[in-house]
């Protein structure tokens, strides 16, 4: 169990470097890194398995070695690993930083990652395959109306409609209410304290030039032997039907060597669903009221970012 929270303004603090893909949130986390003793937590929810280096855009050997970093090639491809999974172990290693006296960054673009973290996602419904499996063969036969009034009539508060209905949600929140017999609606309630005081900074970019650093990214991941990755991950029994791999950069290759696009058409569509990934982070983002922004227009805008963050935020008091 974690301790009870503590008033904010005492609680230690830790930076948070979110915001879209290719937007240097890497390079910023390691130019304040430069300049106090900080520990990196990476909140990049595909940056954790191995064998995804290249597509991933994972900091290269030479930065791992000189800055220490978490939550980096902890897990297979074909291993489960959620995001409630992530903030309780990522709180651990928090904690664990602040005793070395060191500086937290959490460096990342996965929002769900990121909220687990710093707010906590309910861990304690639990999860009965057997119940689920019953509950999804009901689905398919009685249909979602009749298992959506079910919902409403076990947990009042739900407000999901036929309207916004999402399938596996629907499940998912009867089947934690027949697991441990609170609505579901409750159960968020019953999140975890948090122990320190995060800060919120981002990188914003115009909407074109983001755009065109994205292309740029790719163009560099394929020069750098992205298809040799994907094919490597094929040749030792992975792809696309896995969730860890069913993302931009590697599904359009795993396409390309099942012949079913060209290698043209498959880095026309890595760069396209790259820039529908960013548009729906930028959304994600915006929408977090605790989030600094600043604004961009050249990388080497950073270097004064970095210094800028450690004097305004980070040693303010």
């Amino acid at each position: 169990m974690e301790e009870i929270v503590t008033p904010k303004e005492h609680r230690k603090k830790v930076l948070v470097i979110a915001g879209p893909t290719c937007s240097g949130k890497t390079t910023l986390a390691i130019e304040i890194a430069k300049r106090s003793p900080a520990e990196i937590v990476s909140a990049d929810s595909r940056q954790i398995y191995r064998r995804m280096d290249i597509g991933t855009a994972k900091p290269s050997n030479d930065i791992l070695g000189k800055y220490t970093h978490h939550f980096i090639n902890i897990v297979n491809p074909g291993q489960e690993y959620n995001a409630g999974e992530y903030g309780r172990d990522a709180r651990k290693t928090i904690d664990e930083i602040f005793t070395r006296s060191h500086l937290p960054i959490v460096v990342g673009g996965s929002g769900l990652y990121i909220r687990s973290l710093i707010d906590g996602l309910f861990e304690g419904a639990g999860k009965d395959n057997e119940i689920r499996l019953s509950l999804e063969k009901r689905l398919e036969i009685e249909g979602a109306e009749k298992l959506l009034d079910e919902l409403h009539s076990v947990d009042p508060g739900a407000t999901m409609t036929l309207k916004t209905l999402h399938r596996r949600r629907l499940v998912r929140a009867l089947e934690a209410f027949y697991v441990s017999g609170l609505p579901l609606s409750q159960l968020h309630a019953m999140k975890p304290s948090i122990q320190f005081h995060p800060e919120f900074v981002g990188l914003r970019w115009d909407r074109k030039q983001l755009y065109s650093m994205i292309d740029n990214r790719v163009n560099e991941m394929m020069d750098a032997g992205l298809l040799q990755e994907v094919q490597s991950l094929y040749t030792h029994g992975f792809d696309d039907s896995l969730q860890s791999l069913n993302t931009p950069g590697y599904k359009e290759l795993f396409s390309f060597l099942r012949n079913e696009i060209s290698m043209e058409r498959a880095i026309e569509l890595i760069k396209q669903h790259t820039r529908n990934y960013a548009k729906r982070q930028i959304t994600w983002f915006n929408v977090e009221k605790r989030m600094r922004w600043f604004d961009m227009q050249t990388l080497a805008e950073i270097e004064q970012t970095a210094t800028s963050i450690n004097n305004e935020i980070m040693f303010s008091a």
